[in-house]
């Protein structure tokens, strides 16, 4: 193999994890974050618009001095793929009782139903964290940006600006060696609760008060949520 080459679809949110690097990347959205301050991640928070994946804070004595949400967004797939691992299985020479193996239906990768939907829940998000003057991350990889590009009015959403509320990063993942594959920031990009509703024509509201959020993000710190490189 010559040079790196680009791998699959991620359709498991958990392989955009991989050395934490996508918290890494946002460290710089955390505009008041001080020397001295400890880093945490917490997960699953609930804000109007649904659960935020993750939160990075930045954390003094126990008390969050600025936060960035963080949202992962994989692909989703339709059908089933039990025929297709049947039919392999028998190419394979491995007996199966089972059957199955007859059926065609389609399987693939939701890419429609995954973008609408991603931006949709986006939309009632970031009006909370741009009044806060909070910024949200959406996580994505590469190919799935592109399609947002093609399918939604993207052309508004340009180079990121540490400024704005919403920020997307899209990611590659690239093949090494043999069986060796490396999570690769792309490209970012940011826009604003204003341009993510033009992307969709949608309007939303959402009324949260900066406290109620820093109560919720406080009771989750513990040793266990400390943010380490290791």
């Amino acid at each position: 193999m010559h040079g790196k080459q680009k791998v699959s679809t991620i359709i498991c949110p958990h392989r955009l994890l991989e050395r934490k690097q996508i918290f890494t990347d946002c460290l710089h959205l955390l505009t008041t974050h001080q020397p001295g301050s400890e880093l945490h991640v917490v997960t699953e928070v609930s804000l109007p618009g649904g659960n935020v994946d993750y939160f990075l804070l930045s954390v003094n004595q126990s008390k969050v001095r600025d936060f960035v949400g963080i949202e992962l967004q994989a692909l989703d797939t339709t059908g089933t793929v039990w025929p297709e691992r049947k039919r392999l299985l028998k190419y394979l020479g491995v007996e199966t009782n089972a059957g199955g193996n007859e059926s065609h239906k389609s399987f693939g990768i939701n890419w429609k139903m995954t973008a609408k939907t991603s931006l949709v829940q986006l939309h009632h998000q970031i009006n909370t964290f741009e009044k806060l003057q909070k910024k949200l991350v959406l996580v994505v990889q590469d190919c799935f940006l592109s399609y947002m590009q093609r399918q939604f009015n993207f052309a508004h959403v340009n180079q990121a600006i540490i400024g704005d509320s919403m920020h997307i990063h899209s990611y590659q993942m690239v093949m090494q060696a043999e069986h060796s594959y490396k999570l690769t920031l792309e490209e970012r990009l940011s826009t604003d609760a204003a341009g993510i509703a033009k992307c969709l024509d949608l309007q939303a509201e959402a009324n949260v008060e900066l406290e109620q959020i820093i109560q919720v993000l406080e009771s989750k710190i513990s040793e266990a949520t400390l943010f380490t490189l290791v």
